[in-house]
């Protein structure tokens, strides 16, 4: 199946076939013509509504889904429940990245990553640039802070100290199941810690500390979140996913050139963002992460297949690749709106 940006949804073209058909009737035509109920998609975000969910609510609130035909109803879910409900069919539409969509295809779970929405990984080490860490060798014999060991951000961490010939041994694992690290690492009780480039590091500085980043994207390419759909969703629903990827991706760009534009949507779909402080800022943040180099060349949403490769084969190293796997089981990109 492949898809062009023009290409509207099959609903869409339904209506105006339709449409047209009883033009033809003549001027004197009396029955009336038939309306074509939109799309009914349910798409899962994150756990918490979010400034980071711009793209999705400038779409929603300029029309860009009506435009395809579509009536989207966003979910907030966590990670782990999310691919199980877009792998069931109860969830049309969720966001997943390489970590959980490569795992979950190994268990058998039926679902295709089908557009990049960061193409940077966002996972990252950060710290206050006065701790002296600059790189991933300066974190032997650190603490670190990290939520637990589980999930993307400990898989990044994991890899991240490899690629200095570190281990997790080398380094004192503090635990926040409470999502406090920042705040450790402001307070100097860690001094370094995972979390998102979008957020923690963002808060630091927000906070008066000049933060530095590690990232993992030059050592291994993790594939960032992305758009996730389930085999049997994209069977059923194909034109109208390929619908909502193509304005989705619209709003990313109008985004990237207007995050005003961004910024007020997130505050119309979430209200009391305009009184909490930074939004700017981890908006910002945001936009950065949309882009990595494959998305700089071919545009947003483009997947790194070479990346994808890659990735199936580190995880593989830690246990979680259960059956061999090929970037065709688990990416799909004839759903962007190039086709490719």
């Amino acid at each position: 199946m492949s898809f062009v940006h023009s290409r509207p949804a099959f609903s869409l073209i339904a209506g105006l076939v339709i449409a047209s058909l009883m033009a033809a009737c003549g001027p004197g035509a009396t029955s009336p013509v038939p309306s074509v109920a939109p799309t009914k998609l349910v798409v899962g975000l994150g756990y918490i509504p979010s400034v980071q969910f711009a793209q999705f609510y400038l779409a929603q609130q300029t029309g860009l889904y009506a435009q395809a035909g579509l009536d989207i109803e966003f979910q907030n879910k966590i990670d782990p429940d999310l691919i199980a409900l877009v792998g069931q069919g109860a969830i049309d539409v969720g966001i997943g990245d390489g970590t959980s969509v490569i795992p979950a295809v190994s268990n058998e779970i039926p679902i295709r990553y089908i557009a990049t929405v960061y193409g940077k990984f966002p996972n990252v080490v950060f710290a206050k640039a006065s701790s002296g860490i600059e790189t991933a060798a300066d974190l032997k014999g650190k603490r670190i802070g990290t939520p637990g060991r589980y999930g993307s951000g400990w898989i990044m961490l994991q890899a991240l100290l490899e690629s200095a010939g570190l281990t997790t041994d080398d380094v004192e694992i503090i635990e926040y199941p409470d999502f406090t690290q920042e705040l450790a690492v402001e307070q100097g009780a860690v001094d370094a810690a995972t979390g998102f480039a979008n957020n923690e590091p963002v808060q630091l500085e927000l906070n008066g500390e000049t933060a530095v980043v590690l990232r993992i994207d030059d050592v291994t390419p993790l594939p960032g979140p992305g758009l996730v759909s389930g085999t049997t969703t994209l069977d059923s629903k194909g034109d109208a996913i390929a619908g909502f990827v193509a304005a989705t991706l619209r709003a990313m760009e109008e985004i990237r050139e207007n995050p005003q534009a961004g910024l007020d949507a997130a505050i119309t779909a979430v209200p009391e963002l305009a009184s909490a402080t930074g939004q700017a800022e981890i908006l910002a943040a945001t936009i950065d992460s949309w882009a990595g180099p494959e998305q700089e060349a071919q545009g947003l949403g483009a997947i790194d297949r070479d990346g994808w490769s890659a990735s199936i084969a580190y995880l593989g190293t830690l246990g979680l690749v259960n059956a061999p796997l090929s970037v065709e089981d688990v990416v799909r990109s004839d759903l962007l709106p190039s086709g490719d």
